[in-house]
């Protein structure tokens, strides 16, 4: 019988841990990425890893049959999604959800403090984390070049999901913690089953299938301890209301990017997400994140 390393995320914590946590947290985020370069929304050590990918690229060994079908679905799904092959719904379903996370950084970043006037550690661990998600798209931009899609362009939402995007970030936090905490929980339950489903879509190419993990693990490690500090924001009251909103948040998210429905056990996704003790991390990803004290045994 294995013995349990960590507790659920939902785990209680007084604000004693947590302030002690968020300092412990922001000791790991300054070695974790480096530099941050805030003119380029871009950390060193994540531009010198991104750099090195596209230095030693990979490719299909056979090139996708009908790339046109992505380009057609990929902003908008055009034909049905049951006509479109399991490669094209990954492909245009890892881009609907890269985007999503791309238009709400885009709006945070004009709100969340600059590094020369944040003047608390919070503040100043958001504007790190909010490089790491911009460094994120373009991971998901290299996925996409890989397997030879380079026309792939990050475009807008529709207005009012765009506002809705760009408010939420001047939410007070009692309203904004919550959601801020399950949105990136739901990343992270979606990358573990994405990585997984790298082994059945790709199983015939696997030098692609493991460049695009190698890309995946780097943003997945990412948002592993960032799960941790937006949890570190909340209390007991708060952590309960947002075990609660796992299902209802999942459910929304997903059923605006069809294909994931169409790859994906959703139901177990939502278990998994309510679930989330950290235990079933690979240990080279624990090695490199962080965790939260109160969630260790």
């Amino acid at each position: 019988m294995t013995i349990a390393k960590y507790r659920s995320i939902f785990s209680s914590s007084t604000a004693q841990q947590r302030k002690e946590n968020f300092d412990n947290y922001w000791e790991f985020t300054q070695q974790h990425g480096g530099e941050l370069l805030e003119d380029d929304k871009d950390l060193a050590i994540k531009r010198a890893r991104l750099q090195y990918f596209q230095d030693n690229p990979v490719k299909l060994r056979q090139p996708l049959a009908n790339p046109e079908a992505f380009y057609r679905n990929y902003v908008e799904m055009q034909d049905k999604s049951e006509s479109l092959d399991k490669m094209t719904l990954m492909l245009t379903g890892i881009y609907k959800f890269a985007r999503h996370e791309w238009v709400g950084i885009k709006g945070a970043w004009d709100v969340v403090p600059n590094m020369a006037n944040s003047h608390s550690i919070e503040d100043k661990i958001s504007r790190i984390h909010l490089a790491e998600e911009f460094c994120h798209v373009r991971l998901f931009d290299e996925m996409l070049k890989t397997v030879g899609l380079d026309k792939v362009e990050w475009v807008p939402l529709s207005p009012w999901k765009e506002k809705v995007y760009e408010q939420f970030p001047k939410f007070p936090g009692f309203l904004m913690d919550t959601p801020a905490f399950v949105t990136e929980l739901m990343g992270v339950t979606f990358y573990f089953h994405l990585h997984a489903l790298f082994d059945d879509v790709l199983a015939d190419e696997p030098e692609v299938r493991e460049r695009l993990k190698e890309l995946l693990d780097e943003i997945t490690i990412d948002e592993i301890a960032h799960v941790g500090q937006r949890r570190n924001f909340i209390g007991s009251v708060g952590i309960k209301v947002s075990k609660w909103l796992v299902k209802p948040f999942y459910t929304m998210f997903f059923n605006d990017i069809p294909e994931v429905a169409q790859l994906f056990d959703v139901k177990k996704m939502i278990q998994d997400g309510e679930d989330f003790d950290f235990n079933a991390v690979p240990n080279h990803m624990i090695e490199k994140s962080w965790i939260p004290s109160y969630c260790k045994v």
